[in-house]
């Protein structure tokens, strides 16, 4: 399936982290993680956080995606970090290392909660399009570890904010054709358990990437297993339909208001939603 990424060339601006520490080194490749703190939290606090990964097809894409998720979340008092991970248009790599990454970064931020205020029972993921897929992949795929990464870390989120994500890469799937080597360990569709945590999809029926009666056959799975998957879905809309630009506006606001209601029912936030 040929992709055309709607986040692919998106960097938001107006957004700025508080902190980028690097997570993760690969030869000269430097991994950051852009950090969002509420206001006044210092590392004696223990709040919860959430790490989102951009969308991008695998192939590009910018942290910048999620930088106003990650600001309004942390103006609700969550630790809000969107993480860089390699991508093949600038390190030549492969779907798989979009998700060792993408564990790597889970496990740095449980590894180094007491340094920044975090939980380590309470940290989520999050993300769009093939971020969807890593966060969704950190939660349920077993393989595609660093190989020298310490594996008894888990990279195991509590719960999963997914934007239109593209968790099915079976032979109907998004991406097949490149991942039909391995696909059947890489597809968080085709891995869900009793483990898999709460999750939360939103995507717009008319999105090219992951039909809805593909989402409706993800939330049957969960709900099977005594899971909860909650589907957002949004009348006519495409790939890419919740970003925080002017024109989608009006979506990026809907898709947050629900995220924070989801993420209040699970305890991780509490009050009323502030946008």
């Amino acid at each position: 399936m040929s992709y055309v990424s709607t986040s692919a060339n998106l960097d938001i601006k107006g957004f700025d982290p508080n902190a980028t520490p690097i997570y993760k080194q690969v030869g000269d490749v430097e991994l950051k993680l852009h950090i969002f703190n509420p206001v006044g939290h210092d590392a004696s606090q223990q709040r919860p956080a959430i790490v989102f990964f951009f969308g991008g097809g695998w192939i590009g894409g910018s942290p910048s995606q999620f930088f106003p998720h990650c600001d309004y979340l942390a103006s609700r008092g969550m630790v809000a970090i969107s993480a860089e991970y390699r991508v093949e248009s600038r390190n030549g790599t492969s779907p798989q290392e979009c998700v060792m990454d993408g564990k790597s970064a889970m496990r740095w931020v449980r590894a180094h909660a007491g340094e920044w205020g975090i939980d380590p029972n309470k940290i989520l993921a999050g993300g769009g399009s093939a971020g969807g897929h890593v966060a969704a992949a950190t939660a349920t795929v077993e393989g595609f570890n660093e190989a020298a990464e310490d594996a008894s870390v888990s990279c195991k989120p509590a719960a999963l904010v997914l934007f239109n994500p593209v968790y099915n890469n079976g032979p109907e799937g998004y991406g097949y054709d490149r991942v039909e080597d391995y696909w059947e360990d890489f597809s968080p569709a085709h891995n869900l358990s009793a483990e898999t945590p709460p999750t939360i999809v939103f995507l717009g029926t008319k999105d090219a990437h992951v039909p809805v009666t593909m989402a409706e056959a993800y939330k049957s799975i969960m709900e099977s297993f005594g899971g909860r998957c909650d589907l957002h879905l949004y009348e006519d809309q495409p790939h890419g339909f919740f970003n925080h630009t002017e024109e989608r506006m009006p979506y990026y606001k809907a898709t947050v208001l629900e995220m924070d209601k989801f993420l209040v029912s699970l305890g991780y936030l509490e009050g009323e939603p502030s946008l």
